[in-house]
């Protein structure tokens, strides 16, 4: 009787804007990580998730990917999800326990490449290092939150301002009349919120790392005129 190949799906997250796009190397380092896995294993993935610029405190709820995956799975037989590490799931000590429980409850394992083993070893001292570990990942982000916040202070101080709101790109710009352009096929253009969506997937996000909106849009193409 022939065995059946174990089906999974893959999870990607990347937390900063700046890490988004074709040359960085945040997704491609996951993509790896998760398929060597795969490969050692004997577990296919069948399909990949990625939020984008998506931060890893964020309830997972409200990230657009993983609500696509939870989609994806609830028709599909995969019931396994990979991820890179814990962290990469959510650095968030709340919303890491939490999630896990929740896709537990689903009946889907999560499983972190780098320890496959961290969430599902009950014992009190795995308990005790998965909680340590993750307050530890929080930690260290909380930290780096606020080192930067100090160091925009003091740059505040010495010169008086401080960030100040950049102007879209040559290329965004370029890009977004690009794709507002008509299809010469068919005649017709892409709504604004095509072309943000679009946008988002070519690493092209807002200020706040976020999918642009269709009123922004709309702003980006009147600075193309």
């Amino acid at each position: 009787m022939t065995r059946k190949t174990q089906t999974a799906v893959a999870y990607y997250r990347t937390s900063s804007a700046a890490n988004v796009g074709g040359d960085k190397d945040s997704l491609r380092r996951q993509q790896e990580a998760v398929q060597s896995y795969a490969k050692a294993t004997g577990v296919e993935v069948v399909k990949e998730f990625y939020d984008a610029a998506v931060s890893g405190a964020d309830p997972i709820d409200i990230r657009s990917g993983f609500v696509e995956m939870l989609d994806y799975m609830a028709g599909n037989g995969a019931r396994v999800v990979l991820v890179e590490n814990a962290s990469r799931f959510a650095r968030d000590l709340t919303v890491q326990i939490t999630g896990h429980d929740f896709l537990k409850a689903q009946g889907y394992d999560l499983i972190p490449v780098d320890a496959p083993d961290f969430f599902t070893d009950e014992t009190p001292t795995a308990v005790l290092v998965r909680q340590v570990l993750g307050a530890i990942s929080q930690f260290e982000k909380a930290s780096l939150v606020a080192k930067l916040k100090a160091a925009r202070e003091r740059k505040r101080v010495t010169t008086g301002r401080c960030e100040g709101r950049k102007p879209p790109s040559e290329e965004l710009v370029k890009e977004a009349k690009r794709l507002a352009r008509k299809n010469p096929k068919t005649g017709k253009k892409k709504s604004l919120r095509q072309i943000a969506t679009e946008l988002a997937e070519h690493g092209f996000l807002s200020p706040k790392g976020k999918a642009y909106s269709a009123e922004g849009v709309r702003k980006l193409l009147a600075n193309a005129k």
